[in-house]
Parts: C-alpha cells; structure tokens; sequence
C-alpha cells in the first residue's frame, strides 16, 4: 500500500511539472445532449495547447449508425473512417487555444443513448502523451417518421451483424451484365441466360441470383465453378472463390413449363460480393449484345459503358434506374420477411393409415415438444440426422450418447433433427467436431438459416463476409 501512495504522489508531481513548464493540453467539448434520429448535431471541441506546436491527432468514436459527415480545424486533415473521427495535423497551429468542429448524422432508425468523448494525442518532453476529453452523454430520440416495429436500440445495434459500408461510385468496379434478348432455342422454346461478370474488387464470397418468371426453371450450362442451384424459381451462382480472370461468363438454360407466359421472359437478379468484411449487392444490368460474338476488347468496352446500379432486393432492381451503393443498416440477409415454419404432422403408410412407431396423439405432441423455432439473422446449426419418418427423439439420442437440445423441422419432406445456435460458423463447425469425438455420429454437418429459413452454408458465410474453415 506505501508502494502505492508513493507511485500516486510521484505521478502528481509529474503531472505538477508538466503543467508549470506548460507542456499538459486541455480538452473541452460542447455539443447536444438530446437529438432527434435522423438529424444532424454539431459537436465542437476546444483544445487549450498553450505553447505546444507538435506533431498531433484528435480522435473520438462514434457508434455504428451515427457519421461525421463535416469537419473543420486550422491545419488539419479530417477523415471519418472505421467510426472514428479524426483530425491530424503534422504541426499544431501557432496559437494558445485551437477550436476544432465536425457534424454528426443519424441513422432515422435509432433509440438510445450513447456517450460522446474524445482525445488527443501528442508529444511532449520527446514522449506521446494524451489528453482527454470529459464524455458526455447523448440521447438519441426516435423519428416521428420511422414505425416503432422499424426503430433500432442503439445498444442492440452495435452488436448485430456489421451494416454494410460506403462505397464511392466512381471506384467500384464491379459490372454484372445479362445479354437480350436471350438466345432462344427451338427444340423446345427453351432459352439460354448468358451473364457476364467483371469482378473487379470482388474475390471471395459472391453470389448471382435471379427471379424466374412464373412456370420456368432452370438448367446450368456453364457456372464458372459456381454451386448452382434453381429452387421455389430462384437461380444462384455461389462461389466461394471467383474465377481467377478479371471478365468471365456464366450461362443457364431457361426450361418453361405448364403455365409459363408466351414471348420473351422477364428476368430480374443481382451479384452480391464481399468486399472490405461487408456485403455488397448490385443489380444485373441487361444490354442489347450477343456476349458469345464479342472480343475481349469489345466487353471491357461494354463494362466501362455500364452504370453501377444499386441493390437492396431483386424485386426494387426491376425499378431502379441508377445510383450509388450507399449503406443498408444490419446486414442480416438482406430482405426481410415474416419467419413461418411448417408444422410437423404425422406421415401416412403406403396403406393409408398412420405409422405405428407410436400413436399419431402421442407422436404430434411428442414432436411439437421438439419442434425447431426460427431466429432472427444468419445463424448455424449442426444436423445429427435426417428421416422421413418421426422417431423418439429423447431415446433415440440418449442411445447415441448425444446430451444436447436436440429440435427437428420438417424440410423437402425429410425429418432433420439439429443442434445448437451459432452466429459463428466456426463455432458450428468445432462443435461439429466434438460431436464426431464423442459420440457415434459421423456424418453430423453444418446446416446454415437466414430468419428461420434454410440457406447454403457459402450462401451464409457471403452475407456475414465469415472466413470458410474446413
């Protein structure tokens, strides 16, 4: 304890000297102490430097939903970036007291309260030293033009998926181009999609997705080494590595079937891609060319001509005419939707009547007790097993040694039994370690969810921007 009364009195003297020879820095700040979401407020910062003209830097952080859109401080460079604010200057100015001002935008969605500080950071007696700014606290009230179902709580939003980040137009260069008319092939009225990509910036993590119009599916031609897909009249390209060329070409075949409208379809879609750990979705862009006739000088051509056109959901790209990628708030799959899963009810034998695992009053109570609840946002489980028939859910696990909170969901016509809620695919895969290790269970795997609906594990790491682990 002495040691410590000591070490304190020695870090007043120091701190005594410091301000007698004129090297300490004050901060004061004034600013709102209540604003309204979706507005601006201005903070100001007044720095007491007395003779110091050192090297320097102001920073403060702001919370996710709040932007510094404005600066301004005689002779220093603002940035607003990684939500933190900052004022730089190689030399401070040649004066006792320095008054540094920056605006501060809000999201219209948020509630909640946050504190607001700051410090600077400079050298003095050839050492960094660093003054702080008193916090102070700031209440963010909520628009009378956002929905209370649509308002975020500040402190809820901090810790959801990261919201996608700005991006300048002008550097973007990623183009996604459908060809049109399409080809049209007559043994069958069959058509061919053809698509051209220019990745650009996008490497890892990227998906093309398109709306079919109604009584159409759709066959892969050429992916790309893409996971395809075309399911309840949605086709996907799913990668978790883009090819390597800078310009390439994925193509489908459009089947129609009983009930498709005559004459040429109507096809809507976006590519989404992970850049800077963030989500991003442009639309499809379609043009009037013949991509398999054109060189390679004449598609570079054609994406330089081409508008990037910002993308929320399939259906708003039909209607957008242009834009900027701009931020869309948590990124937790993008559309949102009402969360329904299906009831589970009992199957019938191939004679009609009820299975005879166990009555059908028994087994519909039993099962519900079991059934798998949706959540909100991307999250992982790990399926144990899969049948189309129900089955004793406490006693069939208990002989396999697996004590966990088994639930099961009726999908594509199969009983899938799961476990656990991860927000972190790597954490759903150790845990699918585990349960190799310690039980009899060797083909339990990753199953990925997006609001309670099943999606493909790359489809989930794409819209989280998470690393693949094998």
């Amino acid at each position: 304890m002495f040691k410590g009364l000591v070490a304190a009195f020695y870090s007043l003297v120091l701190l005594f000297l410091g301000l007698f020879a004129g090297d300490a820095i004050s901060l004061s700040m004034e600013t709102s102490s209540e604003v309204v979401a979706g507005t601006q407020f201005d903070v100001a910062v007044t720095i007491d430097k007395g003779e110091s003209e050192s090297f320097a830097r102001f920073s403060a952080e702001l919370p996710r939903g709040l932007k510094a859109v404005a600066g301004s401080a005689e002779n220093a460079e603002f940035r607003f970036e990684g939500q933190q604010v900052k004022f730089v200057w190689m030399r401070l100015p040649n004066v006792p007291k320095l008054r540094i001002s920056y605006k501060v935008e809000v999201d219209p969605r948020l509630r909640g309260s946050f504190n607001l500080g700051g410090e600077l950071a400079y050298i003095a007696n050839n050492a960094r030293q660093t003054a702080v700014v008193a916090p102070r606290t700031v209440v963010i009230t909520p628009s009378p033009n956002v929905e209370l179902d649509k308002q975020l709580d500040l402190a809820e939003y901090q810790t959801a998926i990261p919201a996608q980040r700005d991006i300048v137009l002008s550097t973007l260069k990623v183009r996604c181009i459908r060809e049109a008319p399409p080809t049209y092939l007559n043994d069958g009225g069959d058509y061919v999609i053809r698509i051209l990509v220019n990745r650009g910036e996008a490497s890892k993590f990227a998906k093309i997705e398109e709306i079919l119009p109604a009584g159409f599916t759709a066959e892969p031609v050429d992916t790309k080494e893409a996971i395809f897909s075309c399911e309840d009249g949605i086709v996907k390209f799913l990668w978790m590595t883009l090819p390597a060329e800078e310009l390439f070409t994925v193509s489908y075949r459009l089947i129609p079937e009983k009930g498709a409208a005559p004459g040429e379809p109507k096809i809507r879609g976006s590519f989404s891609f992970v850049q800077n750990e963030a989500t991003r979705t442009i639309a499809i862009t379609q043009r009037n060319v013949r991509l398999q006739n054109m060189t390679k000088a004449q598609l570079e051509s054609l994406v330089r001509e081409s508008q990037v056109v910002v993308s929320r959901t399939p259906e708003e790209n039909a209607a957008w005419e242009g834009g900027s990628i701009e931020a869309q708030g948590p990124s937790d799959g993008g559309v949102e939707f009402e969360v329904k899963h299906q009831d589970i009810t009992p199957m019938r034998t191939r004679g009609g009547g009820r299975s005879s695992s166990f009555s059908s009053t028994r087994r519909s109570a039993s099962m519900d007790n079991f059934l798998l609840a949706p959540e909100a946002g991307v999250y992982y489980r790990v399926q144990v097993a899969a049948g189309h028939r129900p089955i004793d859910i406490n006693r069939y696990f208990r002989r396999l040694s697996l004590h966990a909170d088994v639930r099961t969901e009726r999908h594509e016509g199969w009983y899938k039994y799961s476990v656990g809620s991860f927000k972190e695919y790597k954490q759903a895969r150790d845990y699918r370690v585990e349960i190799w290790n310690t039980t009899p269970i060797r083909d339990a795997f990753v199953a990925a969810y997006n609001n309670g609906k099943r999606i493909t594990v790359q489809e989930a790491l794409m819209i989280t921007s998470q690393q693949w682990y094998r």
